[in-house]
């Protein structure tokens, strides 16, 4: 085994900066270093997906298109990759299935050749039609499970979903452990087992807050693993992905080999450490993101949303029940059949949490999102959720048993006659398709003279 490639996907650009400082970082800011990344030896750079797209129009005021096609010319030799969440594209509900199409024809053609596409519950219904498109339009398919543990996700759970993404037509799988959760033995116990029953490569992606993420790395390389994602030390640690320059000389010792070439990286990091810094000093970047948070372990809450459920509560001047609110989290997971705590799902059981906790009655105050889950629009839940609760938060409802996005018209012809001129092509129409509002506000920004006009996106994104 040892002697082995160990592919690596630096993650700065998308997940490392988006877990760290909410994905703030400018394009102007990447640029100078692309070339000198394209040299490293990198198996693919995550640079787009996730929260990149949204940032960009409502915060930075920028064209996310432009910037990965600013990324792909500056980027010759390696592969760029991007995070797409299935039927939900970039966004926090379901889109149909011709936005779904264009998007991923569109990201393809600016410059995208592996879309790694995953699903909050696994539910391979609302991948289908993204994987179909990825496959269509030329690029990488790599299909992810939802890392979790409950009753329900046992090892024999994800080896069979593994078996049903290659079914599905994935090149390779990615095992997403948002919540930094998968511990060194299980590391080794699922690709063991996964490795004995598919033959694509796999894809290891987790997060460096609860503090196990090089030892779970190391467990998985020894039981084959292809691929592991890293975040240049700058950008990595606490909430992102264990560190690039530690994973490769950790690895280099053991006597595998990663590819990479230890000084290209360490200017790297050098480069990065000054944009850390500014973003240090005007305070986006907090260092609490940046602690070890064992409870993650305890609680299966990803860093993020601790943050998150903290800041709810600040709000709220109830700061003293967090920790009765972190105690909910699992208890409305279970309610509601365990789901992944992953994007949207993270949030709304999150905010229900919260929600059970202030009101002193679970379920007396139920988010609109929460309903919608309940009544199967996000898809099929791994388990089973409480017949009571259903009871309580659908009286009158039968949750529906499709395909959510069956059940949805082409939305392409209506959002055309909405945006009118102001999508000068297909791009300006996703952008407005996937976020109506700001969307729209965006491309008004664009259509005028913008040259006299203060703007400062750092400051924007403070308030």
């Amino acid at each position: 085994m040892q002697n082995k490639q160990i592919k690596i996907v630096e993650t700065v650009l998308r997940d490392g900066q988006q877990s760290l400082i909410a994905t703030r970082m400018k394009t102007e800011q990447m640029v100078p270093i692309l070339k000198k990344m394209d040299q490293a030896g990198f198996h693919a750079l995550e640079v787009w997906g996730g929260a990149t797209f949204d940032s960009c129009i409502r915060y930075l005021n920028e064209d996310p298109w432009e910037r990965l096609r600013t990324i792909r010319r500056h980027v010759k030799n390696t592969k760029l990759q991007m995070l797409l969440r299935g039927q939900n594209i970039l966004g926090y509900k379901n889109y149909s299935d011709d936005v779904v199409d264009l998007f991923v024809k569109r990201a393809v053609e600016n410059g995208i050749d592996i879309i790694r596409t995953f699903d909050a519950l696994n539910d391979l219904r609302n991948l289908e039609k993204a994987a179909e498109a990825t496959k269509k339009y030329g690029a990488e398919s790599q299909l992810t499970m939802s890392y979790t543990t409950s009753p329900i996700h046992t090892l024999d759970y994800f080896v069979d979903l593994g078996k049903r993404l290659v079914d599905l037509g994935a090149d390779s799988i990615c095992i997403k452990d948002m919540a930094g959760i998968l511990l060194p033995q299980d590391a080794f116990d699922l690709i063991q087992a996964l490795k004995s029953e598919v033959s694509v490569p796999i894809d290891l992606h987790t997060h460096a807050t609860t503090g196990v993420g090089l030892m779970t790395y190391q467990k998985a390389v020894e039981a084959g693993v292809d691929i592991i994602d890293t975040a240049i030390s700058p950008f990595g640690g606490g909430t992102s992905q264990p560190p690039t320059e530690c994973a490769h000389l950790a690895l280099e010792s053991l006597g595998f080999k990663t590819g990479l070439d230890s000084e290209k990286l360490f200017e790297v990091a050098d480069y990065f450490k000054g944009v850390r810094d500014k973003f240090r000093q005007t305070g986006v970047l907090d260092p609490k993101v940046q602690d070890i948070e064992p409870k993650t372990l305890q609680y299966k809450v990803p860093g993020g949303m601790l943050s998150n459920l903290l800041s709810q509560l600040k709000a709220q001047h109830l700061e003293e029940k967090f920790e009765a609110t972190l105690e909910e989290v699992p208890k409305v997971r279970e309610d509601l059949g365990f789901p992944p705590l992953v994007t949207p799902l993270s949030q709304m059981v999150g905010i229900q949490a919260v929600m059970n906790v202030i009101t002193g009655e679970p379920y007396k105050v139920v988010p609109t999102e929460i309903k919608e889950y309940v009544e199967g629009y996000y898809g099929k839940p791994p388990g089973v959720i409480k017949p009571d609760i259903i009871k309580k938060i659908l009286p009158n409802a039968t949750p529906i048993t499709v395909r959510p996005a069956d059940l949805m018209e082409p939305q392409l012809p209506i959002l055309k006659q909405e945006i009118g001129d102001l999508a000068k092509d297909e791009d300006d129409l996703l952008i407005y398709a996937l976020f109506p509002q700001v969307g729209r506000e965006f491309l008004e920004r664009q259509s005028i003279d913008f040259f006299d006009i203060p703007f400062d996106p750092i400051e924007m994104s403070l308030t």
